[in-house]
């Protein structure tokens, strides 16, 4: 993906260092991983089950109505002047977001609607969000209370070296998937999920899940066509983005953690699923190409 020298988002809010924080009185929590050990080598216990229930994905307290702020932390805004790391990791960051900015904007514009930027928050282990408490091992997830995406540096090393997804496109995936929950809650989808999924015994309320998620990485597929039609995209781009999809598919996840697979329990859609709903994102262009509910909404 051809980056460098671009624009970058002013979206960015650094919370790496801050010690995360936590919200008064016992409520929002996120949802608690263990603390346990993983065994042997690869992604481990913690890694796999934070990878299971939200990867890439919202946080499920969001989706169960549970979003309870609490108290405000503190956080430097960050911009075209964000302290870049050694591998330019926070420049590259910055610019992704700009991209889903500069793509969503576009589109709203074209629909006669404006679109409200998300914050992107980087931390270091934990993090308190509108949402609730969160710690690394949740990945990457997206927050309608506070409309904000937060990402742990330290996934995307987890994603090249125990995920086997390797490339810069598949880390600006990862960005436009949350991006794409964010585009689904401005447009009152996730606030429907959440209705439909409370009344729901847990395996419907988990294909609805799926759908939802299905969506985000449809989304991303949108903007990936749109980058592509400015010439920023680069040979093996969307093959790596295309293997992401694949290596975090519900089914794999769980053929890897567990030796077996449980597709009522799944939440984020199989390998197949994920790859092709990016696909079709990517090759349509078309935000009704997108609509993985067919009306059940």
């Amino acid at each position: 993906m051809q980056w460098r020298g671009r624009r970058q988002s002013n979206n960015v809010s650094d919370r790496r260092g801050s010690g995360g924080g936590g919200f008064p009185g016992g409520r929002g929590g996120g949802m608690r991983i263990p603390i346990r050990a993983g065994g042997g080598g690869g992604i481990g216990f913690l890694l796999i089950i934070g990878a299971m229930w939200l990867f890439f994905g919202i946080n499920p307290l969001a989706l169960l109505g549970m979003d309870d702020g609490g108290g405000q932390q503190q956080t430097s805004s960050t911009g075209p002047g964000i302290q870049g790391t050694p591998d330019e990791t926070d420049d590259f960051i910055a610019t992704v977001l700009a991209d889903t900015e500069d793509v969503w904007n576009a589109r709203f514009q074209a629909m006669g609607e404006t679109y409200p930027e998300p914050t992107l928050v980087l931390f270091t282990n934990s993090v308190s969000s509108g949402c609730g408490f969160a710690g690394s091992a949740t990945g990457p997830f997206y927050c309608p209370a506070d409309q904000s995406l937060y990402l742990d540096l330290g996934f995307f090393r987890q994603l090249a070296q125990d995920l086997d997804a390797p490339g810069e496109f598949a880390q600006a995936y990862v960005i436009a998937h949350e991006v794409g929950h964010h585009v689904q809650n401005v447009t009152g989808i996730l606030p429907r999920t959440q209705r439909v999924r409370q009344q729901m015994s847990q395996a419907s309320a988990n294909r609805v899940s799926v759908l939802t998620e299905l969506q985000a990485d449809c989304y991303a597929g949108i903007w990936a066509h749109d980058v592509g039609g400015l010439g920023y995209l680069e040979a093996g781009d969307i093959d790596e983005a295309l293997n992401a999809a694949s290596q975090i598919g519900d089914d794999r996840l769980q053929r890897r953690s567990q030796g077996e697979v449980v597709p009522d329990s799944f939440t984020h859609g199989t390998s197949e699923q994920r790859q092709t709903w990016f696909r079709r994102g990517y090759e349509n262009g078309d935000m009704e190409a997108c609509d993985t509910f067919e009306g059940q909404l």
